[in-house]
């Protein structure tokens, strides 16, 4: 009997791709690849998709422990934007919303990005001129923002409380209208049925239990399903990525915390931009099934712990509350955690590390969805050359020995 995994049953009933034969069989513990992720979450994926499309590096496997899209990926908010305030954080951000933009055509799979809008909302008179600060930046850095008072807030946003006898009045937002919301999980399915299309090998159920190094160089895989020689490795692992970079000796600046979210009961469409404030801690949105998706809550406490908080959660209605009172009697459908990793100056770690041949590509805090394709386009590029890419480059182990640290603690329009 021919078998069929769950995800080529999906993209041919999607796309009507029936000549698609998915490279999903185990990989072949003999072979020797020339590169190997391990992730198969967006990033991972679109890593292994650019190294393949853009330089001509088809010897690739990805090794995935759960199935695709099981992590992160599957459990995030959804959220795209790049309007951040740092001239290196702004770039990247502006490169993967170039490529988000383009995204459902290049990979032929509706990734439902969805350019609905983002404001950041501003409560305090210090906010409005961090907000219109943020403004001039993306400006400088040819990045579409503009500064919105009250009025004009609720002209976009009409169902939002700009009575300034709220307990934390709007008195005003920053709006990238380019900003929006994607299909979290579309996004891995489509840059899996591409990268599966250019020969890139995909193995799930497929869990790395070591790295073999000799002379401080890798040279194969310890894996659930056998052992896999390859010249270099990049590991895209959220939540865990310094728990696999420890397997090759290597010590990384990072904390693993819980990200906490959910989602509303369905209810017709009546949101349609996205809300964020830093203030009262809350984001939201309405996705395309009619659910409020709502996050912002992360845990002070380490954990690994993919499940939600009721402390955490309750803040977040109340923020919620605070911004939409017509909001007070929806019921919650599902809540749930995603862990992340977070750097001390929570932006990523990109590139080479002391040990050659290993990559990594982790650290992202908060800000991992929105940069998927933005982050596989430049990790390939310096797997393929061992050399960073330029916007990557800025986010290398590197600078916490020159302390040239990336702070965007608070610049980025939310707290963490």
């Amino acid at each position: 009997m021919k078998k069929f995994s769950a995800l080529s049953i999906l993209t041919e009933g999607l796309s009507g791709n029936k000549g698609w034969k998915p490279h999903w069989q185990s990989v072949d513990p003999k072979s020797q690849y020339e590169v190997v992720i391990i992730g198969g979450g967006g990033h991972g994926l679109a890593t292994a998709y650019y190294l393949a499309k853009n330089h001509n590096i088809t010897n690739v496997a990805v090794l995935e422990k759960n199935w695709i899209g099981s992590g992160n990926t599957g459990r995030n908010t959804t959220i795209v934007r790049s309007n951040y305030l740092l001239n290196e954080s702004s770039r990247l951000y502006e490169h993967s919303l170039k490529l988000w933009e383009g995204l459902s055509k290049e990979l032929n799979y509706n990734v439902m990005f969805s350019q609905r809008g983002v404001l950041n909302l501003a409560h305090s008179l210090q906010e409005i001129r961090d907000s219109k600060r943020r403004v001039f930046a993306n400006k400088l850095n040819k990045i579409d923002a503009e500064w919105l008072d009250s009025n004009s807030v609720k002209k976009y946003c009409k169902i939002i409380n700009t009575s300034k006898d709220s307990r934390y009045p709007i008195l005003g937002a920053t709006l990238q209208r380019r900003a929006g919301t994607a299909r979290h999980d579309a996004v891995a399915w489509g840059f899996a049925r591409a990268a599966s299309n250019l020969g890139v090998d995909i193995c799930e159920n497929c869990e790395v239990t070591g790295l073999q190094i000799e002379k401080n160089k890798i040279v194969s895989i310890n894996t659930t399903k056998g052992n896999i020689n390859t010249k270099k490795i990049g590991i895209v692992v959220a939540g865990h990525g310094s728990v696999l970079a420890r397997m090759a000796g290597i010590k990384l600046p990072l904390e693993t915390h819980t990200l906490q979210a959910l989602v509303s009961e369905p209810i017709k469409p009546i949101l349609d931009c996205v809300v964020m404030s830093n203030a009262v801690h809350v984001y939201v949105s309405q996705s395309d099934k009619g659910e409020l998706v709502i996050g912002a809550g992360i845990d002070s406490t380490n954990s690994y712990q993919q499940r939600g908080n009721f402390s955490i959660i309750s803040g977040q209605m109340g923020s919620l509350l605070e911004l939409f009172p017509i909001f007070s009697k929806l019921k919650m459908l599902r809540t749930w955690g995603g862990i992340v990793d977070v750097s001390p100056d929570a932006s990523p770690i990109i590139g080479e590390t002391p040990v050659k041949g290993v990559f990594f590509n982790g650290g992202w805090g908060t800000g991992g969805f929105k940069a998927t394709p933005g982050s596989g386009w430049v990790f390939a590029h310096t797997i393929a050359n061992n050399f960073p890419h330029k916007l990557a480059d800025p986010f290398s182990l590197n600078r916490f020995y020159k302390g040239k640290l990336i702070d965007e603690h608070g610049a980025a329009a939310v707290a963490h």
